[in-house]
């Protein structure tokens, strides 16, 4: 049950013994008050409703790291970062964030996987304990550093706009918060942007300057990879700003890579293509599963089919926002199951092992 501040209570004798006009005043500002705190409750990051298991923070890297992955191996300097963002304040990681920057590592040992997260102290403090974060410290590539935003979104369009006082309130913050964090990192630093529900099948450092179509006539940007400055990067970043509408699902993400994009190429309708440098890609390479038939997820496949539908493929965006309160059977020849075994075993061990 919502609770009303003391603000509004002391607000309440104040106005009762004014006009009714007043009163009415005073109703519409709770309202309003209770309207938007349910709806934060309802559009809350699903990956912070994701339940966890398992918290001991013991893990043996020999155990579920084995040799055949060359944990001595350390990035270069010369290889482009790969980013995930967690913008939300939990500090709790699902199998499927394991898996997802766990993946990463194993299909890209000469880069820095680095995993930034709001919800870490900013000092140089230890990890919270939990498992996840012991299991992906086996791997030397993988960082986990707290997500300083206004150290990020400093020098950009984008720092006024964070910093505008109302901001938290809007009913979309954290997906478009996530949008923002993306943009900026590849236009400040370059490399390879993910979010942290995809399962990553091949190394994805040869797709430069590239975004996927999602489907029909809308690119996504759960993937990006573009080298440092961009100025397609930096036009994303002015429309961010100057066609700015948070009330509207997606229109700060799809939305607005999708509009740049058709701007860049002076195009009406988006299909596979190269554009004045910058490629969108084919639904197949990093979107192989469609958001609307995300339950193939969860149906068994033969290992002919699998690799059938995979033939393409760099990377499987799993849909977490729809999927992540379906039930999946581990050890099982479902889709997800099988891409867990392949390509995150360390995690898959884990989830076997809970």
């Amino acid at each position: 049950m919502l609770r009303m501040p003391s603000c509004l209570l002391k607000l309440s004798r104040v106005v009762l013994s004014h006009k009714p006009w007043a009163l009415f005043t005073l109703i519409f500002v709770f309202i309003s008050f209770a309207y938007i705190k349910l709806y934060l409750g309802i559009w809350e990051d699903p990956e912070s409703r994701v339940p966890t298991y398992g918290l001991s923070a013991d893990i043996s890297c020999a155990h579920y790291v084995p040799s055949a992955f060359n944990i001595t191996h350390r990035p270069s300097p010369s290889a482009g970062n790969v980013f995930f963002v967690e913008t939300s304040e939990q500090t709790t990681p699902s199998y499927l964030f394991s898996c997802s920057v766990e993946s990463a590592a194993r299909t890209h040992p000469a880069s820095r996987v680095v995993v930034l997260m709001r919800g870490l102290a900013k000092e140089n403090a230890s990890l919270p304990k939990h498992w996840a974060f012991s299991l992906l410290s086996c791997f030397p590539n993988v960082e986990i550093r707290p997500l300083d935003l206004m150290k990020l979104f400093s020098g950009t369009p984008l720092k006024r706009w964070y910093l505008w006082p109302l901001r938290h309130w809007e009913p979309y913050f954290f997906p478009v918060l996530s949008d923002a964090c993306r943009i900026v990192l590849m236009w400040k630093f370059g490399g390879i942007y993910l979010d942290t529900d995809f399962i990553v099948l091949r190394n994805l450092q040869n797709l430069t300057n590239a975004l996927g179509i999602q489907d029909y006539d809308v690119l996504n940007g759960a993937f990006l990879s573009f080298k440092r400055k961009h100025k397609f990067m930096k036009l994303c970043m002015q429309d961010f700003v100057q066609d700015y509408n948070g009330w509207v699902w997606g229109h700060q993400g799809p939305e607005l890579l999708t509009r740049v994009f058709k701007k860049w190429c002076s195009i009406q309708t988006i299909e596979s293509m190269s554009c004045r440098g910058v490629r969108a890609l084919a639904p197949e390479v990093v979107y192989p599963i469609p958001w609307q038939d995300w339950k193939k997820l969860f149906e068994a496949v033969s290992a002919s089919e699998f690799h059938k539908l995979l033939k393409n493929t760099y990377a499987v965006h799993i849909w977490n926002k729809l999927s992540h309160e379906t039930k999946l059977e581990i050890p099982s020849q479902a889709l997800l199951a099988q891409l867990y075994s392949q390509f995150c075993p360390a995690t898959y061990a884990k989830m076997k092992q809970d």
